[in-house]
């Protein structure tokens, strides 16, 4: 039941695809590439579509070809069949591993915004633990795929270092993340589910972190008692947060609103598609000067930015406030929180303790904060990055 070899990964589109082999006999690594070559020929390889790269995996995983090697299905084909075997063990924690540290980088191919799958072929079980390995792939983004052909017999269970690897090791444990095939000769008809799966974006959980996963607008307090130094602070701490994410059309979007008595958009979500254009822009946002109607500004958020998140994005509001509200933000704070909108307050010098809990997102201590003066927003930085990835990451995998 030993399994050691090779890993194949594509990018659908947006997305890229790898799959790992395992080590068996020499017919049985014949269906295997068999299988991979049908898979390839399937789904279309090419520079605007899918990219697909192969690692074979034993003692230790060897890449047989990136995903930038071969630009087309017809040059993949010849390429899989001269793939040799190499035995070994079936260490395929170390596998993934090898995948999360080497094989998505820029350098061999891997494309920003298109997701990351690896798709492992497993013979039997796996002669390590692959557990941490693949929540840390996980953790940064890479879909893994489980095909696990034959499994173990009776008398081979006690050799099984974790029973349930499989659900351990995959982005999801609802079946559609893993195949179970009851015998090599019934692989290739798997083809078609296997290409299908890979290929839906959308449930490409995964590939969504904490970084490229959101839609977030900041809601600025541009009243007269911010003060232009104060505001240029404000700005500068707005930058700070935005930097920590993965900016583009396809990760995290940012829009920003200033607001006095009334509102003004000062760019919306995918205006700005890359990190420099964002952070630039930023920092040429005007001060404004005026009054402070927060609830309206929330509101105003609702319409104009939010209205337009993309549906499988997480919104975030960030409202940055140094004042009472002239008007009522408990009403709109619960029209955008039951929209789905997480809300962080931070609240400065003589903002309103219960206004900043109306308007952040329940509970309050990881989502409101105040502080005395605006030299000190730099302290509450690495809080809500740390409970934005906190919160995403909590949330059940299933």
């Amino acid at each position: 039941g030993f399994s050691a070899r090779g890993l194949l990964f594509t990018s659908f589109h947006d997305s890229h695809f790898i799959l790992i082999l395992s080590f068996i006999g020499k017919r049985r690594f014949k269906i295997q590439k068999d299988f991979l070559v049908e898979v390839s020929q399937v789904i279309n390889v090419g520079v605007a579509g899918p990219m697909m790269g192969i690692i074979q995996y034993g003692d230790d995983p060897v890449t047989e070809f990136s995903l930038k090697q071969f630009s087309s299905s017809k040059d993949l084909k010849p390429a899989i069949s001269k793939i040799v075997q190499k035995g070994g063990l079936s260490n395929v924690g170390k596998a993934l591993s090898y995948i999360n540290k080497h094989f998505f980088s820029d350098a061999n191919g891997n494309r920003g915004g298109a997701p990351n799958v690896a798709v492992v072929l497993v013979d039997g079980w796996p002669t390590d633990k692959v557990e941490e390995a693949s929540r840390l792939a996980r953790e940064s983004g890479i879909n893994i795929f489980f095909v696990t052909i034959e499994g173990p017999d009776e008398n081979e269970k006690q050799n099984v270092m974790e029973t349930n690897f499989v659900d351990k090791a995959v982005c999801r444990t609802n079946g559609f993340f893993s195949l179970s095939i009851s015998s090599w000769f019934a692989l290739r008809k798997e083809v078609q589910s296997l290409v299908k799966r890979v290929c839906d974006t959308d449930r490409l959980v995964c590939s969504k972190t904490c970084l490229n996963a959101n839609d977030i607008a900041f809601v600025i307090d541009g009243s007269s008692s911010v003060g232009t130094g104060n505001f240029r602070t404000v700005l500068q701490f707005v930058a700070n947060v935005t930097q920590e994410f993965e900016i583009s059309d396809t990760d995290t979007r940012v829009g920003i609103i200033q607001y006095t008595y009334e509102q003004r958009l000062e760019f919306a979500f995918g205006q700005h598609n890359n990190k420099a254009d964002l952070l630039n822009a930023i920092k040429h946002i005007n001060y404004w000067s005026g009054g402070t109607s927060t609830g309206a500004a929330i509101t105003y958020a609702a319409d104009q930015l939010f209205s337009k998140s993309k549906p499988n994005k997480r919104k975030i509001m960030i409202v940055i406030t140094d004042g009472r509200s002239y008007d009522d933000v408990r009403a709109p704070a619960l029209a955008v929180h039951r929209k789905g909108v997480i809300a962080y307050s931070i609240g400065i010098a003589w903002a309103i303790q219960d206004d900043l809990e109306y308007i952040a997102t329940d509970p309050d201590r990881d989502h409101s904060f105040f502080m005395d003066e605006f030299d000190n927003l730099y302290n509450v930085l690495t809080k809500i990055i740390h409970n934005i990835c906190n919160e995403f990451n909590s949330q059940p995998r299933n």
